[in-house]
C-alpha cells in the first residue's frame, strides 16, 4: 500500500541518504541520479509512486514479480533483486526534490565515487539512468545513450546510458523503458540473449 506523505515530512528527508543495494554476484547495477524525497523517506530506490523503474524491470523480465516500492521494498523485494544480480546505487547520494539542485561538482565528485564502487564491486554492466547527469558527471558532453565505449576508469564493466525512469521524464513510457533496460541486462547475463 502507497505511504502518503506530507511536503513537510518529505522536506524532512533533504540531504539524507539511502545506502547501495548490492550483492555478491552483482552483474548489473542500476545508477540513478541521485535519491529523490520519497527515495530517502522510504529508503528505497527509485520509490516515488509515479517512477517507472520497477515496472519497466517487470516488463523487461528481469524481475519476475512486480515491486510496489512505493511503501518501501520489503526484505522479500530487496533479496529478489539481489538474487538476480541487480543492484542499485546513485552518482549523489544526497537526496533533493529535484535532479537539478545538484552542482556540477557534486556531480563529477559523486560520478569519481561511483567508478570507485565499480572497480571495487566489479559488475559486468553498469547502467547509468539519465543521459545529462551523465555528460556532466562524466565529462562527457557528446555522449548518447547506450552501451559507452570502453573507459578504464570504470574496471572491465561495461558502461550504459539508459533513460530515466522519472514521471518527470515524459516522453518515456513503461515499454520503452523496459525495452532500454533489457539491453545492458542481457549484457550482464540477468536476461538470455535476445
Amino acid at each position: 500500500m502507497t505511504r502518503r506523505f506530507t511536503r513537510a515530512e518529505l522536506e524532512s528527508f533533504r540531504d539524507a541518504t539511502v545506502p547501495d543495494l548490492i550483492g555478491p554476484d552483482l552483474r548489473l547495477l542500476f545508477v540513478g541520479i541521485n535519491p529523490g524525497l520519497w527515495t530517502a523517506a522510504t529508503q528505497t530506490h527509485f520509490a516515488h509512486p509515479v517512477n517507472r523503474f520497477y515496472p519497466a524491470l517487470y516488463a523487461a523480465g528481469i524481475i519476475t514479480h512486480a515491486i510496489d516500492p512505493a511503501a518501501g521494498m520489503t526484505d522479500a523485494d530487496r533479496a529478489h533483486l539481489v538474487g538476480r544480480g541487480v543492484g542499485i546505487s546513485n552518482v549523489v547520494h544526497r537526496a533533493t526534490a529535484r535532479a537539478d539542485e545538484l552542482s556540477k561538482a557534486e556531480l563529477v565528485e559523486g560520478g569519481l565515487r561511483l567508478q570507485e564502487l565499480v572497480r571495487r564491486e566489479r559488475p559486468r554492466v553498469v547502467a547509468v539512468a539519465g543521459i545529462t547527469a551523465f555528460r556532466s558527471a562524466f565529462g562527457q558532453p557528446k555522449s548518447l545513450a547506450g552501451r559507452q565505449p570502453h573507459d578504464p576508469a570504470w574496471g572491465d564493466a561495461e558502461v550504459w546510458v539508459v533513460p530515466n525512469p522519472s514521471g518527470l521524464n515524459a516522453h518515456e513510457t513503461v515499454a520503452s523503458l523496459a525495452e532500454a533496460y533489457a539491453a545492458p541486462a542481457r549484457a550482464a547475463g540477468v536476461l538470455p540473449e535476445a
